[in-house]
């Protein structure tokens, strides 16, 4: 049994996007490499017709994974989320001591980009945010050692 994926409902719309453009632009794609790589000939040294059948299994598991995360998926409710507090979906502009302001959007691990601020709930900043409201401080235990953070807005 797989565990719920965890999306907002932007997240949700672009995985379904993405899987589209897979099945029905990089599918035809990949099989007419696959076609004029079967036209030259000899497939035992046809570096275009081996690459092209890697390209073709790379495609089909993404489109599998995208599958399950589409049938798992388990979108955030931001409705339901308690006002003045960081959950799921929440932007929290947060004040790190020696190192300046960042603002964080919490997340399902499917939908993290860190170089956006989007972190996972999941992660050690993102557990520590979720259920904060603004004016609380906290330290957060990172690979970096520990660091004093305190909530100074959040959307």
């Amino acid at each position: 049994m797989q565990k719920n994926v965890v999306l907002t409902k932007e997240g949700l719309e672009k995985i379904k996007k993405e899987l589209v453009e897979l099945k029905e632009v990089k599918r035809k794609e990949i099989s007419e490499k696959i076609k004029r790589a079967l036209e030259q000939g000899d497939l035992s040294e046809n570096a275009e017709y081996a690459q092209a059948k890697e390209e073709q299994a790379f495609l089909e598991g993404r489109i599998l994974e995208i599958e399950a995360m589409i049938k798992n998926a388990k979108v955030i409710d931001e409705s339901g989320r308690q006002a003045g507090y960081v959950g799921l979906g929440s932007t929290a502009r947060v004040q790190i001591r020696n190192n300046g302001e960042v603002a964080y959007t919490i997340v399902g691990s499917s939908e993290t980009d860190p170089s956006k601020g989007r972190i996972s709930n999941e992660s050690p900043m993102g557990q520590s945010l979720l259920k904060r409201k603004v004016g609380d401080c906290f330290t957060v235990k990172t690979p970096g050692g520990m660091i004093e953070c305190k909530v100074l807005e959040i959307h």
